[in-house]
């Protein structure tokens, strides 16, 4: 049951991706980017067991943050996918900052919540500490390394080439950094080293299968489906 989840979840994130991008361009990728690093920090604290492997939930979410990243790259070039990561990291740190400053409020006595927000939020620092890293590692050579291949590999035909190789990559950094100082101590070190081998292994399927909507992003750009926003504010990122 959880495999068909995770494929339907799949699908749900990729398909959402290119509904923004189709109706708000670049500036909708943008936004997508806090939506994705938010939603997997929240979701990385649970566990799940998908094809026989223990494995975090967040990472089909976060993976969309390289579909993005790479979309913006090969579209409008490597600067607008910086601006991605940069939007990224100040996504993390505000999320972890506000969240875990209003577990410092006292609850009043009808309140329901504050047990489940300290399970979930008082984690996120280590959380948050290991997103950034990994983040900024990931996210910056997924940038460099699509500029690298598509230099070598230009053409439309070759999109599938550097998406896959600069994400598979980059997706190999994520999963090492962020592994290691998230869940360090807190597992066994055989329950860490299928945590990441798990991770890293869907990641890799999701890389595979987000190629298609590269090429989708790219054709519906080239037709002028794309409705892009002008925002005032995007000279300030």
């Amino acid at each position: 049951m959880n495999e068909i989840l995770w494929g339907v979840l799949l699908l749900v994130n990729f398909l959402l991706v290119i509904f923004i991008y189709r109706v708000a361009g670049r500036t909708g990728l943008y936004i997508w980017i806090p939506i994705s690093t938010i939603l997997a920090n929240i979701q990385v604290v649970k566990m799940v067991e998908l094809f026989g492997f223990e494995s975090t939930l967040g990472n089909v979410v976060y993976a969309t943050s390289f579909l993005v990243t790479d979309i913006l790259s090969e579209n409008y070039g490597r600067e607008h996918a910086k601006k991605a990561v940069y939007i990224g990291f100040f996504s993390l740190i505000s999320f972890a900052l506000i969240m875990n400053l209003s577990l410092y409020f006292a609850p009043s006595q009808n309140d329901f919540a504050q047990k489940s927000m300290v399970t979930i939020f008082s984690l996120m620092p280590r959380f948050a500490l290991a997103s950034l890293i990994a983040y900024a590692t990931a996210q910056f050579h997924d940038v460099w390394a699509y500029g690298f291949w598509k230099k070598l590999f230009p053409g439309q035909k070759y999109i599938w080439l550097r998406n896959n190789a600069s994400t598979m990559v980059s997706q190999l950094f994520d999963t090492l950094i962020f592994t290691a100082i998230a869940f360090g101590g807190v597992y066994p070190l055989p329950v860490l080293g299928e945590i990441f081998l798990s991770t890293y292994i869907l990641k890799w399927i999701v890389a595979a299968a987000d190629t298609p909507f590269v090429y989708l992003a790219h054709m519906i750009k080239e037709k002028h489906f794309v409705q892009e926003v002008e925002d005032g504010c995007e000279s300030l990122l």
